[in-house]
C-alpha cells in the first residue's frame, strides 16, 4: 500500500465528502438555524410588546380605577346632597301641614265661639224675655217680641 496513494485518496473523498456537506447538509442546517434564530428574535419581540401592552393595560386599568373612584364619590355626594334635600324638603310639607292645620283649628275654634255666643244670646233673650213677661204679667205680640229678641241681641 502506497501512503502517498492512500493520502490522496482520502483527500478526495473528504473533498467529496465537504462538498456534499456543503450541498445538501449545510443548507437545511443553516435554514433551520436562521429558522430557528428569526422565530427566538420574534418571540423576544412580542414578549417586549406583550411587556409594554401589559404595562400600558396596568396603566389604563389603574386610571380606570380611579376614576371610577372619583365618579363614585360623586355620586355618593349627590345622593348625600339629595337626601338632605329631601329630608329639608319633608321638614318644610310638615311645618306648612302644621300651620295649615293650626289655622284650620283655629277657624273652627273661632267658629265655634261665634255660635256658643249666638246660643248664649239666645238664650238670655229668652230668658230676659220670661223675665220680662213674668213681670209684666201681660202677653206680648208676636212682632213686639221679635223686636225685643232683636234689640236684645245687638245689645249682647
Amino acid at each position: 500500500m502506497n501512503f502517498n496513494a492512500t493520502l490522496i485518496g482520502q483527500s478526495i473523498t473528504f473533498v467529496i465528502f465537504v462538498w456534499f456537506c456543503m450541498k445538501f447538509v449545510w443548507p437545511p442546517i443553516v435554514n433551520a438555524l436562521d429558522a430557528r434564530r428569526k422565530q427566538i428574535a420574534d418571540g423576544l419581540a412580542m414578549a417586549d410588546r406583550g411587556r409594554n401592552e401589559l404595562e400600558l393595560a396596568s396603566r389604563k386599568a389603574g386610571d380606570h380605577l380611579r376614576d371610577a373612584k372619583a365618579q363614585a364619590a360623586e355620586v355618593i355626594g349627590q345622593a348625600e346632597k339629595r337626601a338632605a334635600q329631601i329630608i329639608e324638603e319633608a321638614k318644610q310639607a310638615a311645618r306648612e301641614e302644621g300651620d295649615r292645620q293650626l289655622a284650620a283649628a283655629q277657624g273652627n275654634i273661632v267658629q265655634e265661639a261665634n255660635r256658643a255666643r249666638e246660643a248664649l244670646r239666645e238664650q238670655v233673650a229668652a230668658l230676659a224675655v220670661a223675665g220680662a213677661e213674668k213681670i209684666l204679667r201681660r202677653e206680648i205680640d208676636a212682632k213686639t217680641h221679635a223686636d225685643l229678641l232683636g234689640q236684645l241681641k245687638a245689645e249682647l
